[in-house]
């Protein structure tokens, strides 16, 4: 939840391109859209509010001074708003927290990350690692007396191998995807024990979430499994779907990001609302852009995650989220419309691609091998009718 691709189904006709009339074939089935070629997307308010939850992590005594400060616990109760609050560590200090929040009546969601060093996220590096954490997770819930709203599973790959990247790794890096790329049954066995630990979290009377990278649509849309063998990433069936649809990476494609994978999502998340210490380029949304994200996912979902409640809090977020008018509709400029349609064209492209890399490559040396043939042939057929007698 912390960051953000068979044959192609004619009926999505992705390859087509991005032209007016095409976004809205697209997008204009959709009840509450109006599209035009040159006006944009016209998307009519969600009514009610949503179901909102923030995530929120770091150190337990950062939140402890986050949730000290005046209003944030009032604003949350005024919003009817959850908290999804990650627990790599099982300390007391941590359960001291949730206790707090559960007797303030805030609804909390165990986001079941990993402690670093395992991962943090969830992939198909650590399913043993993971099915070891909920067990400790669920021992130290019931020793302190811990409520839960629900658990959360963040899916999204291994960030020690982005560490190794950004140390010069690259080569070491490269032949891992490369050998990844064609072990099938590392995805599969991943997949079992994932949606064993899907069960057995079910068992205990949770319900599960699941945070997934938009993209996991993407390679539903063309039947493959590249994503989840190359990054790690799985595609599992959980009680809740959540597409992590964050605007902050790409603020010139507006909320249309949302609007484009809107269709294909369960629930969503927006954001982030907070930038990165370590990529001034990161800038986080402002008030209009986060308002109009949340208003544009309310047409599709009435659960919203947010990432994350600190950014909301340091911008004054909560406050203006209890007199925000959810009737109001929401018009996205047509060129981000565009862009929004043709960014899932490339990544579906990208993976069709990607997916097919192996069969394209027998063909050309099939058809080189093939043309090697002919002109060898056809240079001896050649020598022989030039010759004395032939």
């Amino acid at each position: 939840m912390r960051t953000m691709f068979a044959s192609l189904p004619r009926g999505r006709g992705v390859f087509r391109g991005a032209s007016g009339w095409w976004v809205a074939f697209v997008l204009g089935g959709i009840t509450g859209l109006s599209v035009a070629a040159d006006s944009g997307l016209q998307l009519s308010g969600g009514g009610s509010p949503p179901e909102l939850f923030f995530a929120c992590d770091g150190p337990t005594g950062e939140l402890n001074v986050l949730f000290s400060q005046p209003g944030v616990i009032p604003d949350l109760l005024a919003l009817n708003a959850g908290v999804a609050l990650d627990v790599p560590d099982l300390t007391a200090e941590r359960a001291q927290l949730v206790h707090r929040l559960n007797d303030a009546g805030i609804a909390v969601i165990a986001w079941l990350a990993l402690p670093k060093e395992q991962g943090y996220y969830l992939n198909a590096s650590n399913a043993p690692q993971a099915a070891m954490h909920f067990a400790d997770f669920e021992k130290w819930s019931a020793a302190n007396g811990l409520r839960w709203r629900a658990v959360g599973l963040d899916i999204e790959p291994n960030i020690q191998e982005f560490g190794a990247l950004k140390q010069g790794s690259k080569g070491r890096l490269l032949e891992t995807l490369a050998a990844r790329y064609f072990d099938m049954e590392r995805v599969r066995r991943a997949k079992i024990a994932y949606s064993g630990l899907i069960r057995e979290v079910q068992a205990h009377g949770y319900r599960v979430q699941t945070y997934q990278f938009p993209f996991i649509a993407d390679e539903r849309a063309v039947r493959s499994t590249l994503l989840e063998r190359i990054t790690g990433v799985l595609d599992l069936k959980s009680d809740q779907e959540v597409l992590m649809v964050y605007t902050s990476f790409n603020h010139q494609l507006d909320s249309a990001l949302i609007s484009a994978y809107g269709p294909d999502a369960q629930a969503i998340a927006v954001g982030s609302t907070i930038g990165s210490d370590s990529d001034p380029h990161f800038v986080p949304l402002n008030w209009d852009e986060f308002s109009r994200d949340l208003k544009v996912a309310n047409h599709f979902s009435h659960t919203i995650g947010v990432y994350n409640l600190q950014g909301c809090v340091r911008q004054g977020f909560l406050s203006r989220l209890k007199t925000a008018n959810w009737n109001e509709s929401v018009i996205i400029p047509a060129e981000s419309v565009r862009k929004a349609v043709q960014l899932r064209a490339r990544v579906q492209r990208a993976i069709w691609i990607g997916s097919h890399l192996v069969h394209f490559v027998v063909v050309i040396l099939i058809t080189l091998t093939l043309t090697i043939v002919f002109l060898r042939k056809r240079r001896q057929l050649r020598r022989e009718a030039v010759q004395p007698g032939g």
